[in-house]
């Protein structure tokens, strides 16, 4: 782990220099041989230097993931960290988990803060000391969205506000997680120009998809209106190790009752089809877009083109655990009153984002019902019911 004194003394400065020097470029200064520390000496930055002895580590950046203890956030980190940045983790743990961390938590460039995005002051500390920031955190899965809508709007609206708020006072990039939600009902191939189709606001299903859209309103005004480098990333059904059905999540769920030999459930009539993406593609498009200062002002569809019913998951669920479990079906209104609408059909379009980094899933189903098999053989197939 670093040290935080010397940390906070070049942030510190950097920051009182009105973003003169971003974290990575002020710690860069020292990343020379034979260099021991970087100091500041009546305003000016100097280099105090040592007899012999290998550079001190000197990562490519230093990223601030807010939401990084959750499910994409914690493989992003541990990316990030393989190649050498600096990462800073800020999660409440809401609906995230140290545990998730016990990788990144391996990495000498590694800091975790517990603490929220609502927490303006914090946050803006953090991004002072940054120069990228990824904003994953979000009240998220159709559970909570439904049973909690005004939870979902406050942290996502406000959270996104303080996010781009501290982005810009120090000139920091900001790529944003966002969601195919954010078309609603809308059933066709969606490319990132599709219109919005939703339900009446009086339907909680909407909290969500809407303050989504927010997001990505405000991530567009800030570029347009504040010069702030922003990019949008619209997650199409991510799945892999580390994720839970706790809160609606589908695949989860279906391989923890397959295991446990209890019945499947397949929400309505299971003629619904969805698109899942392994958790590593949807990181490796992260990173790319992370890398491409080109993105900047645009969305992104990120996702598989793979489609299937969530019948005919369950029934490929179903023969790839070897599980004799039944199917039973189940109304919506059982599990979510009269507070959720489904859509038919969700399925991206990414044309956009494979012209851009010349990206291309490497996973399909199988091999994604497979790899959350594998993690519910890990921690118990439980744990995958579990918050």
């Amino acid at each position: 782990m670093r040290e935080r004194s010397l940390d906070a003394l070049i942030a510190g400065v950097a920051a009182r220099q009105q973003g003169a020097f971003t974290w990575g470029q002020a710690r860069r200064l020292g990343a020379t041989a034979g260099v021991r520390e970087v100091r500041v000496e009546q305003g000016r930055w100097v280099r105090v230097h040592r007899a012999a002895g290998p550079a001190p580590y000197a990562p490519r950046m230093r990223i601030l993931v807010t939401g990084g203890a959750g499910f994409i956030g914690s493989h992003l980190s541990e990316a990030l960290l393989e190649r050498g940045d600096q990462v800073v983790v800020l999660d409440n743990l809401s609906t995230g988990s140290r545990d998730n961390l016990q990788g990144a938590s391996k990495h000498d460039g590694f800091e975790f803060v517990s603490g929220s995005v609502l927490d303006a002051v914090l946050l803006d500390d953090l991004t002072a000391e940054c120069d990228q920031v990824v904003h994953l955190a979000a009240a998220v899965g159709v559970q909570l969205i439904v049973s909690e809508p005004l939870r979902s709007l406050r942290t996502n609206v406000l959270g996104a506000v303080n996010v781009f708020e501290a982005a810009h006072r120090y000139r920091r990039p900001v790529l944003v997680a966002s969601t195919s939600e954010i078309y609603g009902k809308n059933s066709g191939l969606l490319h990132e120009r599709s219109d919005r189709v939703l339900g009446p606001p009086s339907v909680a299903r909407w909290a969500y998809s809407t303050s989504k859209a927010v997001d990505e309103i405000l991530s567009f005004a800030y570029w347009r209106e504040r010069h702030v480098p922003t990019v949008v990333a619209r997650f199409f059904n991510t799945v892999g190790p580390r994720q839970t059905g706790a809160y609606g999540m589908v695949v989860p769920r279906l391989v923890a009752q397959a295991l446990l030999g209890r019945p499947l459930t397949v929400y309505g009539d299971g003629s619904q089809t969805r698109c899942f993406c392994h958790v590593s593609d949807v990181v490796r498009a992260v990173v790319g877009l992370l890398d491409r200062p080109e993105a900047a002002g645009e969305p992104y569809n990120v996702g598989s083109n793979e489609e299937v019913s969530i019948l005919e998951l369950a029934h490929r669920i179903a023969a790839r655990t070897g599980s004799a479990s039944s199917i039973e079906f189940v109304p919506y209104e059982e599990v979510y009153g009269d507070q959720y609408e489904d859509m038919l059909r969700r399925a991206p379009d990414t044309t956009k984002l494979r012209n851009l980094l010349g990206w291309e899933p490497s996973h399909d189903l199988d091999s994604i019902i497979d790899a959350t098999v594998d993690w519910a053989h890990t921690v118990g197939p439980e744990r995958l019911l579990q918050a």
